[in-house]
């Protein structure tokens, strides 16, 4: 008989997982270039990034993350969650999908990567503008992160302090996505409405 952990991952794989990678993919594909160098921090078991390099081959990606995985799509190396180690221009770009919010070190991180970038920066995020969107957000994070054992401090931001972060460290969006229909039929009017966005942000 499956265990409830093994039964909670099969639906949630099924129902969720698979699609969220498929639309992900199509979002971040929409922005990054077809040939770049690309830091993926907290890359998971690299699946974002390796459907990425197989839309586009000329990109090239490198992961870190501060959980190991059994396995890795992409080169991979553990970091603490503070200091990325890589020296200034390092790469095209930096990636974080659903990163920031995990970490209470946030701004810290994203100056970080504006130095290890050469072009710039692209995040996949959650906007919260309610207490609703924080509970939705907070719950969607327990399905998909608890059984990794992955850090929920719940670190949401509306869209106006996204923007304003962004202004201070000098970074321009170039391209925001916030229609990404991640969630399959009804789910998406529950857990997508506008609380995802994907955006690309140059130095």
């Amino acid at each position: 008989m499956p265990t409830a952990k093994a039964a909670h991952e099969a639906v949630h794989n099924r129902l969720v997982f698979s699609r969220r990678a498929e639309k992900l993919t199509q979002a971040l594909d929409s922005l990054i270039p077809a040939s770049a160098s690309i830091l993926d921090v907290g890359c998971g078991n690299g699946l974002i990034s390796c459907k990425l390099r197989q839309l586009s081959p000329g990109r090239d990606f490198t992961g870190i993350d501060v959980v190991a995985r059994e396995t890795c799509m992409i080169p991979c190396r553990m970091y603490d969650g503070k200091t990325i180690p890589f020296s200034p221009d390092a790469f095209d770009y930096v990636l974080f999908v659903d990163v920031l919010h995990h970490t209470t070190a946030a701004e810290d991180l994203l100056l970080q990567a504006k130095r290890i970038a050469r072009r710039g920066i692209v995040i996949k995020d959650h906007y919260c503008e309610s207490r609703l969107d924080y509970y939705t957000l907070a719950f969607m994070d327990w399905v998909g992160n608890a059984q990794y054992g992955i850090a929920l401090p719940n670190r949401y931001r509306a869209a106006a302090e996204w923007r304003a972060m962004f202004a201070r460290f000098g970074l321009q969006p170039v391209r925001t996505l916030e229609d990404i229909g991640l969630y399959p039929g009804p789910f998406n009017a529950v857990f997508g409405r506008k609380l995802h966005f994907v955006s690309l942000l140059d130095k």
